[in-house]
């Protein structure tokens, strides 16, 4: 090796030292936000669950004014009305004024909140106008007080993550927490509502996140235990859907109840498909869309003036649904004609919600399936109210994809742990059908038209398992800071085989100075001359051998930069060699490489199985002829 007089020499080990008081600036501060993410949840709850209060008095006056001229929070089921045939227009009355409110203030209320929020958090870096926070409870509220066949939670949801990221909004936090506030926001308010923290936790997780880690689950676990603990203060204790208690099931009970979950799956499906056609012919129509509630509106009325169990929020239905209690007409009623009245007031844009129709068609259909099972095959060994939960669960879990969301809701809902294996195996078999036989479920079908993806998978980051020195090649070239650009060329010219693209610069006392390319050493430089140290721009930041790829990328993307030196975790002044970019996209490929090679062999094993079978087979037929 030619050595360029008698400074410190260009060579292949690299020991040069690194203050490396820049590692990690973000990882207390990243704690210490977290700290304050989560208290900013927590209040958001507080808040929410007062809100959630409000919204289900601000439903009871309505409805209790508009069905019966009373001025009371109180509840009381529209069925019970005795407005005649007047009932048909009162739903469109409410259309109407829910139309106007869309108009003349957000378009952001119609529909059923969470494909909404899921696309400000997907798109719009999770900001939602705070005025939709005033809008959308007071629009709810008139749509379902007027008989809209809709629930509070899909409204409070979008009311809570409206006011999350409002309050994003208002601090100097990054998108991805603000993120953290508008998901903390919506699932306490589902907290709030039925008292189901866990199963607001994996809505979170599944339609709003995107992400399992704790910076998210955190703020949103605390929030929703906020949630839950405003239920217990503020709404009735105990499960928000009583029952009977139920038995443990047997084998063929279960093998039962996960065939009833196959078939609801199918029932999931044409309910999704059946959703969006009717909303595709609304946008047919050659009336401006501010009239769309009051026509639907007005197909609520109409049927609920042959099932007045239908119109309103109707959760006394799910309760006697899964109690056992209704009569095959009803049961028929709420499966067939609930479903037509919330399909085309959901689709024709009206404000309201999705969770607590689907419970009661779901619960519904699997009644139904129950009773046809036990006249026919006695010996299932099942009982209706346990039909009526697995079919609740398994609609939401084939119509949203929220799997885990869907089991936990049904066993927090009801209080019945029991149920809990027969809910994994209707729900896992529901979930099975929607996912071959469709492409969007009921909340991501309206933004996937839009051109917005939406996640499918959690799984790891691959960046993020890999670490900076399983990829970082050893023998970088290390130059003193006094030798010119001249002396450099020349020695590289007579090491033809180096495959460096960067070069670390050091002084005469071995610390750190910066990097140089090779296209700055062979650009257009004024005085070949002039010491090397001289093409260094600026010293860029660092990272740790221990670091994953993922911070690698992070700390090049904030920095700007597409090569770091990588320093030593037992010894931040040593550094160990320098990263770049090409390195980790390399590192990217192999991986890719690998598991498309397992897949791979994978198949040419099962093609190796399948000629041995075969070869077996004929090996018998030939026997057999001999």
């Amino acid at each position: 090796m030619i050595v360029p007089d008698s400074r410190i020499p260009i060579a292949t080990s690299l020991v040069p030292a690194l203050e490396a008081e820049n590692i990690h600036p973000k990882r207390v501060r990243d704690k210490q936000r977290l700290l304050r993410i989560s208290a900013l949840a927590v209040a958001i709850a507080f808040v929410i669950s007062f809100v959630a209060k409000g919204l289900v008095y601000l439903i009871n006056w309505v409805s209790n004014l508009a069905f019966y001229g009373e001025s009371s929070v109180q509840y009381h089921s529209p069925a019970g009305n005795h407005l005649g045939a007047f009932v048909i227009v009162l739903p469109a009355i409410g259309g109407i004024i829910v139309g106007l409110m869309a108009l003349y203030g957000s378009k952001a209320i119609r529909g059923h909140g969470i494909p909404e929020a899921m696309e400000q958090v997907l798109t719009n870096k999770s900001r939602i106008k705070p005025i939709v926070m005033f809008l959308k409870p007071l629009s709810a509220a008139i749509s379902i007080g007027t008989g809209g066949p809709f629930g509070a939670e899909g409204p409070i949801i979008a009311t809570g993550g409206a006011f999350g990221s409002s309050i994003g909004q208002a601090l100097k936090i990054t998108h991805t927490e603000r993120k953290i506030l508008l998901a903390a926001g919506a699932t306490a308010g589902m907290s709030a509502i039925f008292g189901t923290p866990i199963a607001a936790i994996f809505l979170a997780i599944e339609l709003l996140l995107f992400e399992f880690s704790p910076r998210s689950i955190l703020p949103v676990a605390l929030a929703c235990i906020t949630g839950a603990a405003g239920h217990h203060l503020l709404f009735e204790s105990g499960p928000a859907f009583g029952m009977p208690l139920l038995d443990t099931p047997s084998n063929i009970a279960l093998a039962t109840y996960s065939f009833i979950g196959l078939v609801v799956g199918l029932a999931s499906v044409a309910v999704t498909k059946l959703v969006y056609f009717i909303e595709d012919q609304f946008e047919h129509l050659p009336i401006h869309w501010m009239w769309w509630p009051a026509l639907g509106g007005l197909a609520v009325g109409v049927v609920g003036y042959f099932a007045p169990r239908t119109l309103g929020v109707g959760y006394e239905n799910i309760t006697d649904l899964l109690s056992g209690n209704l009569t095959l007409q009803v049961v028929l009623s709420l499966c067939f004609l609930k479903f037509v009245s919330w399909a085309i007031s959901l689709g024709s844009g009206t404000s309201g919600g999705t969770l607590a129709p689907l419970l009661t068609i779901g619960g519904a259909t699997g009644a139904l399936l129950g009773g046809v099972i036990l006249r026919f095959f006695p010996g299932s060994e099942i009982v209706v109210p346990m039909a009526a939960l697995v079919g609740m669960a398994a609609m939401f879990a084939g119509a949203s994809r929220a799997l885990l969301t869907s089991i936990v809701f049904a066993v927090e809902a009801t209080g019945q742990s029991h149920a809990l294996l027969p809910l994994l195996g209707a729900c896992t078999g529901s979930y099975f059908v929607s996912f071959f036989l469709m492409d969007n479920t009921i909340m991501t079908e309206k933004i996937a038209r839009r051109g917005v993806k939406t996640p499918d998978s959690y799984e790891p980051d691959m960046l993020e398992k890999i670490r900076v020195g399983q990829v970082l090649r050893e023998g970088s070239l290390t130059i003193s800071a006094d030798n010119t650009i001249e002396e450099v060329c020349q020695w590289l010219e007579q090491e033809p085989t180096r495959a460096d693209n960067y070069f670390v610069i050091v002084d005469n006392e071995g610390e750190f100075k910066g990097i140089v390319s090779f296209a700055d050493l062979y650009g257009k430089v004024q005085d070949r001359q002039a010491p090397i140290h001289t093409l260094i721009s600026h010293k860029p930041t660092s990272v740790l051998d221990t670091d994953s790829l993922r911070t690698a990328v992070a700390t090049m993307a904030r920095a700007n930069v597409d090569v770091l030196p990588v320093v030593v975790a037992e010894n931040r002044k040593k550094v160990a060699g320098v990263l770049s970019y090409k390195d980790i996209i390399a590192s990217y490929k192999y991986r890719l490489d690998e598991d498309e090679l397992a897949q791979a062999d994978i198949s040419v094993k099962r093609r190796s199985i399948k000629i041995l079978l075969r070869g077996q087979k004929l090996l018998k037929v030939t026997k057999g002829r001999s």
